[in-house]
């Protein structure tokens, strides 16, 4: 299987992820808030030309369980009312049919076995079932690297046990069954950008909105006060661990 990317139309989020989510296929995800251009805006530095990335998230899909929806397994913050979730955790996928938030959207599909699936989804359960951190310290890490490139293959400057970051999580699953989707990248280096640009072979499916300019700012005038109540709450939780 070579690298093939299908790019879609007309879709709804849920109607895109509806119909190439599958177990051990990984996600991809971009937006429109703050957090999302931050990450984006540095992953210039990954392009000849400064563009900025696409992408500022990345997941597992898990499969469909007994209660009839498909289900992610993912390294994030999660916030709902005072409660919060950071690091490994499980979610419904209804949670990327938002698309004022999830502005764009991909799939990849690297051609798993059952086994190599089966020891993908192990792995990041026994993760999350062991409570791995999000590292937002080693995500500043990661940002200090792109700037300076030679640090990319060296381990995190900043970086913790038992923490992983979104697309670091990622890598780790993978390798963990013997696929390096970013040779040369340290684990807690990769970005979600260097895992949409990996050159092992895959199949994309792409659903990527061009937004005019000021939907896009109407979009993140929506979110902002959200995502400023988020980074503080995400602050104080690193401070107390």
């Amino acid at each position: 299987m070579n690298h093939e990317t299908i790019v879609l139309q007309g879709l709804t989020n849920r109607e895109f992820l509806e119909r190439f989510a599958r177990p051990g296929r990984v996600g991809l995800s971009g937006g429109v808030t703050l957090v999302d251009r931050m990450i984006a805006r540095a992953e210039r530095h990954l392009d000849p030309e400064k563009r900025w990335g696409c992408w500022s998230h990345a997941f597992l899909f898990e499969g469909v369980r007994i209660d009839g929806q498909h289900w992610v397994i993912e390294s994030d913050l999660q916030f709902k009312h005072k409660h919060f979730l950071l690091g490994v955790q499980e979610n419904r996928i209804a949670k990327y049919f938002d698309e004022a938030l999830y502005t764009n959207l991909a799939v990849l599909d690297f051609g798993l076995d059952d086994t190599q699936t089966r020891r993908l989804l192990a792995e990041g359960l026994e993760l999350a079932a062991t409570r791995t951190q999000y590292s937002l310290r080693e995500l500043v890490g990661t940002l200090v690297a792109l700037r300076r490139q030679e640090l990319r293959g060296q381990e995190n400057l900043l970086a913790r046990e038992k923490s992983l970051f979104c697309s670091a999580f990622v890598q780790h699953l993978f390798r963990r069954i013997d696929l390096d989707l970013t040779p040369g990248v340290g684990v807690k280096h990769t970005t979600p950008e260097d895992i949409s640009r990996t050159t092992v072979p895959h199949t994309t499916w792409l659903l990527q909105r061009a937004l005019p300019r000021s939907e896009v700012l109407a979009l993140a005038r929506k979110v902002r006060r959200r995502v400023r109540a988020r980074i503080k709450h995400a602050v104080k939780a690193v401070r107390s661990t």
